[in-house]
């Protein structure tokens, strides 16, 4: 069971990557612990900038077959103030706005894609172990009562931030009442306009409404544990999830306008607590992809585009040099030139977005914010512009670095 390279992760930064690899030549397993189609927290939304992608991986047209109407703008509703302003126009090589589309028809889309390109795929199986021999990497896998072990020369870790684990990539940290804890849910019948993906704020957290595939709005939030825990303790009957619904629908008069007479389709789904930060993109011979090397606050809505977009800048980086990556030495070399590539394409729209969510989570701080919406909405289309809905990562072209 040797392979060129394994990835641990079938989401969509461990689907790209796998995909990118495989198409190159280069023997792939890619290890993915859940059964797919599967729903997952997630705004759901994907930037324009990444369809030339969708193009290069050969799963632009299924995309945009599926995915819910073309967003051309922003709002926000908090309080009782509903705004809203164009998104940024999309880079010239787009051609098109951002669209949503559910993460289970997404990630399998990416999964089958990669499949079709000759990825070896180990699903369900979880990673258990990892250990650095002489000349390559060991990993060792299980499934229920069965145990394998694939080695490599690459690994790729797109396992996400979210959930703790053995993995000498993965982040155990203790709970603290400032966590964000994220909430999500699907309502039919919605009253939401078609183009408008609003940011919701409200006492203690922020989220945001994009219509997706199927008919669907998704609302997605994100809470403090805290101020969670409050919503339950003023509401005993209800669930965490629907407490923290009634919170942010109290809190804002667009959602109320836009779910009036909506419908729930299917169940609140919560995950957490989110880990926003940037991480090192490389550790101990091992390349980080997608939250696993940072993410940004969901109140920019870049997730899906930066995981997919992380796993573009890896992949070009190790096909350039593929001949060199027997050598420890140059693994690292180019573990330190793909985390510059990664600060340089994603560390202006983390701190953007770390900023807003400081301002969205402080009642005077948000207070100060809406008022200077109300007599500047333009604000609002900066503010996509800055969290990377108009370009592309900008990073030297891929070159061999021995």
């Amino acid at each position: 069971m040797t392979y060129d390279a394994i990835v641990i992760g079938g989401g969509p930064a461990g689907a790209s990557a796998a995909l990118m690899l495989a198409r190159s030549g280069w023997l792939v397993a890619l290890v993915e612990k859940k059964e797919f189609p599967r729903r997952k927290v997630c705004g759901e939304f994907i930037s324009a900038t990444n369809f030339s992608l969708l193009r290069e991986f050969g799963v632009a047209d299924q995309f945009l077959e599926r995915a819910g109407p073309e967003i051309r703008r922003v709002g926000l509703f908090a309080g009782d103030c509903v705004l809203d302003s164009p998104m940024p126009q999309p880079w010239a090589g787009a051609g098109r706005w951002g669209r949503a589309l559910g993460r289970e028809s997404l990630d399998l889309l990416l999964l089958q894609a990669a499949e079709r390109a000759g990825v070896s795929l180990w699903q369900p199986w979880n990673v258990k172990d990892i250990r650095r021999t002489r000349d390559d990497f060991a990993c060792a896998l299980s499934a229920r009562d069965a145990r394998k072990e694939l080695t490599a020369r690459i690994v790729i870790a797109a396992h996400g931030s979210w959930e703790t684990g053995t993995l000498p990539t993965q982040i155990a940290r203790p709970h603290d009442p400032a966590d964000l804890l994220a909430f999500k849910a699907h309502f039919t019948g919605s009253g939401l306009p078609k183009d408008l993906m609003p940011l919701l704020v409200f006492p203690g957290g922020y989220g945001g409404m994009v219509h997706t595939d199927g008919g669907r709005v998704s609302l997605s939030c994100c809470i403090r544990r805290d101020v969670m825990e409050q919503c339950r303790s003023m509401q005993r009957n209800r669930r965490a999830a629907e407490a923290v619904f009634q919170h942010i629908r109290t809190a804002c008069r667009g959602i109320g306008e836009a779910l009036a007479g909506a419908h729930l389709d299917g169940a609140w789904l919560s995950a957490g607590p989110i880990r926003p930060g940037i991480r090192n993109g490389y550790a101990d011979g091992i390349f980080l992809v997608g939250n696993a090397a940072g993410e940004a606050h969901p109140i920019v809505a870049e997730g899906i585009s930066m995981a997919i977009q992380s796993a573009w800048l890896l992949c070009n980086r190790l096909i350039a040099n593929e001949d060199d990556l027997a050598s420890p030495t140059a693994l690292a070399r180019i573990g330190t030139v793909y985390a510059a590539d990664w600060r340089a394409s994603f560390a202006t729209r983390i701190r953007a977005a770390s900023l807003f969510a400081q301002v969205a989570q402080r009642p005077n701080a948000a207070a100060v914010a809406v008022t200077l919406l109300r007599r500047f909405p333009a604000i609002l289309t900066i503010g996509a512009k800055l969290s990377g809905k108009a370009r592309m990562p900008v990073v030297p072209p891929s070159h061999n670095l021995a």
